[in-house]
C-alpha cells in the first residue's frame, strides 16, 4: 500500500505524526512538503519510499503535480493524507481528480466553510451561533440589526483563532469593514458573539459512526487570550469523561458530525456552555487537534493517539484506550509584548514542587521569537488522578513562570 503524507512545514508535531506513518507495517510512505525533507532525522527519512517538494504546499497545482510524479514513480496511490486545517481543502480535490479514497472536497467543504457548517447545524436542529456570510457591508449591518453587539468577526475558512475579531460597536465595525470589505470573492462570516466556558470534544469516527470521544476545558477562550495579552492560556481534560453534565455534547456532537458528513478520521470540535447552561457548537475540524491535546489524550489514557490515528487512517482500524486513568492540564507559557525571549523565570519552583506529575514540557529558548497565537512560545504538561489537583497545578505554574520578552 502506498501512503503519501502531505504537509506545509515539518513542525514537531507534524514529525511525529510523519513518524507514526513510516511505522505502519505493509506500507511504503510518500510525502509531499514544501520544507526540505532534510530537516527531519535520517532515521525518519530512512524510512520514505519517495519525497516531493512543493513551492506551496497549499497550492491545488502544485500538489496535483507533486501527488502524479509520486504516484508515477512509485505507483498508484491508496491514501493522501494531512493533518493541517488550510491543506484539507486542496487534497481533498487532489484525491478527487486521482481517484484516491478518502474524504471528498464536497464533505471538506462543509468542514472549512464556516457559513455552510452552521447552515447545515441550523437544518439539522444542531444548536449553534445564529450567523450571516457577509457578501457587503449591507449585510453585515442588517446581521448587527438582528443580533446586536458584540459579535464576532472571521474568514468563512478560518482556523486557530486567526483573524478572528470580537466587534463591540458601530464604530468598530466600520473601520474593520474599511481595512477588510466583505465581497463576493472576499466574504466574511459573522457571528453572534457566545458568552460562557469553551471546551472541545475530540471524536474517532469509523465509516460515518462515532466510536470514542474525548473532551477538554480551555480556560479562557482563545479568542479572550488573543485580546489579553497578558492571559497565560490553560486546558484542561478531566478525568470524568462521561460527566453527566456533559450529556449534550455527547449527544449533539456526533449529530454534527454526520450532518456534515464525517467518515472515518479524528475530529476536533469546539463548543460553549452558555451562561444560561445551553450548548452551543462553534466550529469542527475534519484533522486531529493541535494545542497538544493529542499529548493530553495519550498522557491521559496511556495511549499512543498519533499511531492510532494513522492506522484508522490507512487501515481503517481503531482499538481505543481502555480506561482514563488520570485528569491532564496543559499551561501555556506566554511572554507579554513583543520581540524575542530574553529568559524564563520560576521554571525552577515548578520543576521543584511538581517533580513527577509533569510529563510533557517545551522551555522558551532564549533569542526564540515571540509567538503570535494563544499558544504562546511553550507549555507544560501535568497529570493527576484527581481534576481538581490538575487546576491548582495549572494556576500554580502561571502564577509563577514568567517568559520574559525584549
Amino acid at each position: 500500500m502506498f501512503v503519501v503524507y502531505a504537509t506545509p512545514f515539518f513542525t514537531q508535531n507534524t514529525m511525529g505524526l510523519v513518524e507514526a506513518f513510516a511505522h505502519l507495517p505493509g506500507i511504503r510512505l510518500g510525502v509531499i512538503s514544501q520544507e526540505p525533507q532534510e530537516v527531519l532525522p535520517p532515521e525518519i527519512r530512512s524510512r520514505f519510499a519517495g519525497h516531493w517538494r512543493v513551492h506551496d504546499a497549499l497550492n491545488l497545482e502544485q500538489l496535483t503535480w507533486a501527488a502524479r510524479e509520486l504516484a508515477r514513480r512509485h505507483g498508484p496511490i491508496d491514501r493522501l493524507i494531512a493533518a493541517n486545517e488550510q491543506i484539507q481543502l486542496p487534497l481533498a480535490k487532489v484525491r478527487d481528480q486521482l481517484e484516491i479514497p478518502g474524504m471528498s472536497a464536497e464533505t471538506v467543504l462543509n468542514f472549512r466553510d464556516k457559513g455552510r457548517m452552521k447552515d447545515l447545524f441550523l437544518e439539522h436542529g444542531i444548536p449553534c451561533a445564529r450567523h450571516c456570510r457577509a457578501v457587503s457591508a449591507d449585510d453585515a449591518w442588517n446581521f448587527v440589526q438582528e443580533v446586536g453587539f458584540p459579535i464576532c468577526v472571521k474568514p468563512v475558512d478560518g482556523a486557530a483563532a486567526q483573524s478572528t475579531y470580537r466587534v463591540e460597536s458601530s464604530r468598530g465595525l466600520r473601520e474593520l469593514l474599511q481595512s477588510r470589505p466583505a465581497t463576493e470573492y472576499a466574504p466574511l462570516q459573522l457571528e453572534e458573539f457566545l458568552v460562557g466556558q469553551e471546551h472541545s470534544f475530540e471524536t474517532v469516527s469509523l465509516g460515518g459512526s462515532a466510536v470514542w470521544h474525548s473532551w477538554t476545558r480551555y480556560q479562557p477562550t482563545p479568542l479572550d487570550v488573543m485580546r489579553n495579552p497578558w492571559i497565560q492560556w490553560r486546558i484542561v481534560l478531566p478525568r470524568e469523561v462521561d460527566d453527566q453534565d456533559f450529556a449534550e455534547i455527547r449527544e449533539f456532537g456526533p449529530k454534527a458530525l454526520k450532518a456534515l458528513g464525517m467518515g472515518t478520521g479524528l475530529s476536533h470540535m469546539e463548543w460553549f456552555r452558555r451562561s444560561d447552561g445551553r450548548i452551543a457548537i462553534g466550529e469542527v475540524g475534519a484533522r486531529p487537534p493541535g494545542a497538544q491535546i493529542t499529548t493530553m489524550m495519550d498522557r491521559a489514557h496511556d495511549f499512543h493517539s498519533e499511531g492510532a490515528w494513522a492506522r484508522l487512517m490507512v487501515f481503517g482500524e481503531f482499538d481505543p484506550p481502555k480506561e482514563r486513568k488520570y485528569a491532564v492540564g496543559n499551561a501555556f507559557l506566554r511572554g507579554l509584548g513583543g520581540g524575542r525571549v530574553k529568559g524564563v523565570v520560576g521554571l525552577d519552583k515548578v520543576f521543584a514542587e511538581l517533580g513527577d506529575h509533569i510529563t510533557d514540557y517545551r522551555i522558551p529558548e532564549p533569542g526564540q521569537p515571540a509567538a503570535i497565537t494563544y499558544e504562546g512560545e511553550g507549555f507544560i504538561i501535568v497529570r493527576h488522578p484527581e481534576t481538581k489537583v490538575v487546576d491548582e497545578m495549572l494556576q500554580f505554574i502561571i502564577n509563577t513562570v514568567r517568559v520574559e520578552l525584549v
